[in-house]
């Protein structure tokens, strides 16, 4: 028996849990849950998790988790063979951390709202407070990259997950401006090169298809390189 993901590859969040799965060589029973038609808004969704979002994580022991940062530190914790992805060196893990928690309070609330308004608000352009929003995000992430191979120190982490699953999102509605943050692309770039982020190709072109049917008109993205 599997652990299970309750998932849609649309979602950063869930794409996230998917790259960390399969960075660490971990099977996952994969559950498609519909959100366009509320699938995770059902009762028995409901009873996994009271606050019905994606992902949803049970164990094989029937241990339940949600929030992806949570998943992604129990998944490595339990299941990967070192700690390369998430060091227990107290302060390595605490810059991890505090990227995680950057992308959980920063970058995903925008994501989010803007998502929300495109896909389910009728919002149907994007105006220069949207770019702003945007590139503040972008611009944290490009000094957090200054002097750095990775969002976190020298060596690749779930922090790098989780905030690509999210800044490749967010370039979809509002490209990342190779000018302003050409760590930003050049991160981006280098994450598209490694073989665990198949997922997030696949969410992205899954999202792609969704919010040009939203927008009038949609920003050049990287959805073809990443």
């Amino acid at each position: 028996m599997l652990p299970r993901l309750y998932m849609f590859h649309g979602s950063p969040p869930a794409r996230a849990v998917l790259i960390t799965a399969r960075a660490i060589g971990l099977d996952l029973n994969k559950i498609e849950i519909n959100v366009m038609k509320g699938e995770h808004l059902k009762p028995e969704y409901l009873r996994m998790n009271p606050q019905h979002t994606i992902p949803t994580f049970v164990d094989t022991c029937g241990f339940v988790l949600w929030d992806s940062h949570s998943i992604m530190t129990y998944l490595v914790s339990k299941y990967a063979k070192n700690d390369k992805l998430y060091p227990e060196e107290l302060k390595k893990r605490a810059t991890i951390n505090q990227r995680l928690f950057f992308e959980a309070s920063v970058v995903y609330p925008y994501l989010r709202k803007t998502s929300l308004s495109v896909l389910f608000k009728g919002k149907n352009s994007l105006d220069q407070e949207d770019r702003k929003a945007a590139n503040e995000c972008y611009g944290f992430l490009e000094s957090f990259l200054d002097g750095r191979e990775w969002v976190a120190g020298e060596n690749l982490s779930i922090a790098d997950y989780s905030l690509l699953a999210s800044i490749s999102t967010l370039n979809l509605l509002i490209s990342v401006d190779e000018g302003m943050f050409p760590r930003v692309i050049a991160w981006l770039k280098k994450c598209e090169e490694l073989p665990e982020c198949e997922d997030n190709k696949k969410g992205l072109q899954e999202m792609s298809l969704l919010v040009q049917t939203k927008l009038k008109v949609v920003t050049e993205s990287m959805v073809n390189h990443i």
